[in-house]
């Protein structure tokens, strides 16, 4: 995307923007419990990759089996269209009931607390 500078910085806040408050529909977490999951998802690897066939249920099956494992996941969706991976996104979160926790380029991080939780987060 080709833009006038002067025009560049207003460009992508309004993208930032509109990403976290799209990102603030599947979450009934506060900022510093994001912000401490982030942190926590920086040095995860993907565990679970969705190629060119999308969400089939033996997809949404290993993400289930991972988030029960792990609480927190990293995913790699293999699409270069952003609408698709945010609608794979929402799917993921309603079917399973999961927080979006970031979304960025190919990755995002999903957490959904165990009845057991292994993650502490901060009030």
């Amino acid at each position: 995307m080709l833009l006038h500078p002067s025009l560049a910085s207003s460009c992508s806040f309004h993208l930032l923007k509109s990403t976290l408050l799209d990102l603030k529909k599947f979450s009934t977490l506060n900022s510093k419990a994001i912000a401490y999951l982030r942190s926590l998802a920086h040095t995860l690897n993907p565990v679970v990759r969705i190629g060119n066939k999308g969400l089939s249920a033996s997809v949404m099956k290993e993400i289930e089996l991972n988030l029960n494992a792990h609480e927190l996941i990293k995913i790699k969706i293999q699409n270069d269209d952003r609408s698709v991976r945010e609608s794979m996104l929402s799917e993921i979160c309603e079917a399973l009931k999961a927080t979006a926790v970031h979304h960025i380029g190919l990755q995002i991080i999903v957490y959904r607390q165990a009845t057991e939780p292994k993650i502490v987060l901060p009030k």
